[in-house]
């Protein structure tokens, strides 16, 4: 049984056109944002017990837009993003073992215990970062691009950016570069409405921000980040768009994040009530629960054994990350260089 898509103006966020899915695929998609959604409060409990340290930003409310995003590219496409990493690395199909212990800085983790939560990368899964410097993701994006385009070989760099990194000056050179040579690249603003505790009203001239690629030529438009089939259908469009050869495409999502920038933000700058309603009216998750529930495609019973085995595999991966050791202090000097660079 399939979800009927939704044929709307495409750049109307509260309308917008949705996949077509099967009812299996549907519960796919809820089962993948729950592990999202339980991995990062598991991780705020262990960073306020203090075994997680250093910098923290969850994701906790945008699990719609790395589901749908993933759920739309093929094997061996690349992906990007910046800080706000956690569930970029899990819709990539890493191992939540692995991504809890490089937060807790063990020699299992991702990057050995060395990168933390904002630096780690996975060749074998085509993640590359995970990126602190707000905007980086771009122009890194954009080098992976040139390297399809080089190659030709068929595939597409999925690169995430945030509301605040549209601000900086390396994001309009990378989509002047990008639209110059056609490179398969699809750059996807994860709008959470604010940039750290700035509001994108009180940062942006236009309310548009997918808008700034137009004088590249950069087609795109805005969509809801918040319902995952609307993201999924968004990024297959784009996605097919770039991997024909026409260039690049922009997306804005526009989205919520529930937590505050990092896990040492209170969020002072915007009302509880305003978290309270979007969490009640738009909830990702929720949504996609709705459709299972109202359209007869999962039963109450099903959900819940669902997020019983979502919770083992999590606090099974915590587990793993306190049991594993320490990096050795010889770590310091290893994976300073390269040992070798593909041709």
């Amino acid at each position: 049984m399939a979800v009927a898509a939704k044929r709307k103006p495409k750049s109307r966020p509260d309308e917008p056109v949705e996949a077509e899915v099967s009812a299996e695929k549907l519960l796919d998609l809820y089962r993948r944002m729950l592990l999202i959604r339980r991995f990062e409060e598991k991780a705020g409990q262990m960073y306020g017990m203090g075994l997680i340290g250093g910098f923290c930003h969850l994701y906790i409310g945008e699990e719609a837009v790395v589901t749908g995003a993933m759920a739309a590219v093929e094997q061996g496409d690349t992906v990007i993003t910046a800080y706000r990493d956690h569930g970029h690395m899990l819709a990539c199909g890493m191992d939540p073992k692995g991504v809890m212990a490089e937060l807790t800085g063990r020699r299992t983790g991702y990057s050995k215990g060395k990168g933390g939560s904002m630096h780690m990368f996975s060749r074998e899964k085509n993640f590359f970062g995970g990126h602190g410097i707000v905007g980086a993701s771009v122009p890194i994006g954009t080098g992976l691009a040139f390297a399809h385009r080089y190659r030709n070989d068929g595939r597409v760099a999925l690169v995430f950016l945030g509301d605040g990194a549209m601000n900086q000056g390396q994001v309009y050179e990378s989509f002047n570069m990008a639209a110059l040579w056609k490179l398969p690249a699809v750059y996807i603003i994860e709008n959470n409405r604010y940039g750290m505790g700035t509001s994108v009203s009180r940062s942006s001239a236009s309310p548009n921000l997918f808008g700034r690629a137009a004088p590249f030529g950069i087609p795109g438009y805005q969509t809801d980040g918040m319902n995952v089939l609307a993201v999924m259908a968004a990024v297959q469009e784009a996605v097919d768009y770039a991997r024909s050869g026409k260039g690049p495409y922009i997306l804005e999502m526009l989205t919520y994040r529930y937590r505050g920038h990092s896990m040492s933000d209170p969020a002072k700058y915007r009302t509880k009530d305003e978290v309270s309603r979007m969490r009640q009216e738009h909830d990702p998750i929720d949504q996609v629960r709705k459709r299972l529930l109202d359209g007869g495609l999962a039963d109450e019973g099903q959900l819940k054994a669902i997020d019983g085995e979502i919770k083992a595999q999590i606090t099974e991966a915590a587990d793993f990350a306190q049991q594993s050791p320490e990096p050795d202090p010889s770590e310091l000097w290893t994976d300073v260089y390269g040992d070798e660079v593909e041709a």
